[in-house]
């Protein structure tokens, strides 16, 4: 701990970190590929056939023999004769002669006896006149124009992607691609969200004096999802009895993996989770700002447990810190951390006194070319802003030793959607 009983955001983090990795979650699952969507690639993916998986055409147009075409002008145009129609998926490999042509579409096989296309815009009838004699009045560039060559992209064989990456839309096409059908990926971490606070209700409930809607299950269970895991438990307990108790053997019974609070952590009368799991975590202040609270431990049977702030801004940032990571790495994900972009201020705002701000952001995308950072709310980065966290997208982080951000001053964002 550091002098000022404030211990680092990387430390905090490592400390985790090292947690998960005495339990990272060894099982896996081989699913077919649609199914895999958001799930974590825990193999390599590797290309079942080669892509392309045969030379074809690049272009609707015409395969030629580049010799009998290389001299083509406007005012001389070659003349050839089509001896062949080659729709996609045809399995047709026509002879050419010399002097001869085959009519030919997008992706459809080239012909042996071919090295080069000629789109039909290069011909003088174009489409409408190509079944019989064509005139080319331009040549092709080279030999091989306009052909895609088979496994120019990849071979059979060939790692696609790395274990340990998220599999989304552009990832899952690219194996259906190379004819994949299954892939192994890691099992969803299971989680249970666990709410503190007496003076909590749920949405929608009439609201008596004190009390205030419950937020922060519907905030963390949306952030775990986003984070590839899956809520087994979403509930709420009073500040008072053994409610997180109660909560984690529930989440036990459930084969939860971690389990996050919100609430109780920090230095009121009333802290439930601090008090009733005072064996089994370690509480302590962070040097950040929101989220300075914070309690991690695990319990004998290995689950994880997480004590955020009970304010909403709080348990965002901290889920975003602390929890996020260690979702990610239990399931093996290379990448733990969102990247930082450095963008201009676009207003002035205030900084916490020596610790690091995480405050929630939204982007000015205006100018394409000059991006600028501005605080969500009129507020700043008061923790229970509540509201705000509507309009944010990002976090701009601010550095402990940073007294002020004044316009125009370059700060790290990141981007959370």
């Amino acid at each position: 701990m550091t002098p000022d009983d404030l211990r680092e955001v990387e430390e905090q983090q490592a400390l985790i970190l090292a947690r998960v990795a005495e339990r990272p979650l060894v099982e896996s699952a081989t699913v077919p590929v649609p199914a895999a969507l958001g799930r974590t690639l825990r193999a390599p993916l590797r290309a079942l056939v080669d892509i392309p998986v045969f030379d074809n055409s690049g272009m609707d147009g015409f395969a030629v023999r580049f010799e009998d075409v290389a001299d083509a002008a406007p005012g001389r145009p070659a003349r050839l004769r089509v001896v062949a129609d080659l729709p996609a998926g045809t399995s047709l490999d026509p002879a050419l002669a010399p002097g001869e042509a085959a009519r030919i579409m997008t992706g459809s096989p080239v012909p042996s006896a071919a090295d080069a296309v000629v789109p039909f815009e290069d011909t003088a009838g174009g489409l409408g006149d190509s079944l019989s004699e064509i005139a080319v009045e331009r040549a092709p560039r080279a030999v091989g124009a306009h052909i895609r060559r088979r496994a120019e992209d990849s071979a059979a064989g060939d790692a696609l992607l790395p274990a340990g990456v998220e599999l989304g839309a552009l990832q899952l096409a690219a194996a259906a691609a190379a004819a994949v059908f299954e892939v192994v990926v890691s099992r969803h971490p299971r989680v249970a969200v666990v709410s503190t606070g007496s003076e909590l209700v749920p949405p929608g409930s009439p609201l008596e004096r004190g009390q205030i809607p419950e937020s922060n299950s519907q905030l963390l269970a949306g952030l775990v999802a986003q984070a590839g895991a899956e809520v087994v438990l979403r509930t709420s307990v009073p500040d008072n009895g053994d409610g997180p108790l109660r909560a984690v053997a529930e989440a036990t019974a459930l084969g939860a993996d971690v389990v996050v609070f919100s609430g109780g952590v920090s230095a009121g009368a009333y802290e439930p989770v601090k008090m009733m799991l005072a064996a089994s975590m370690e509480f302590t202040k962070i040097r950040m700002q929101p989220g300075k609270p914070q309690g991690f431990g695990v319990t004998d049977a290995g689950v994880l447990l997480f004590g955020l702030p009970g304010n909403p801004v709080s348990a965002a940032v901290s889920f975003e810190v602390f929890v996020r990571p260690a979702l990610l790495a239990l399931q093996g994900r290379s990448q733990l951390h969102r990247p930082l972009l450095r963008l201009p201020a676009a207003s002035a705002w205030r900084t916490p006194p020596g610790r690091r701000q995480y405050l929630p952001a939204a982007i000015d995308r205006s100018d394409p070319g000059r991006w600028t950072v501005r605080p969500a709310t009129g507020g700043g980065s008061g923790s229970h802003l509540a509201g705000g966290l509507a309009r944010a997208e990002a976090y701009a982080v601010v550095g402990a030793d940073v007294d002020a951000v004044a316009a125009g001053d370059l700060v790290d964002v990141m981007l959370i959607s």
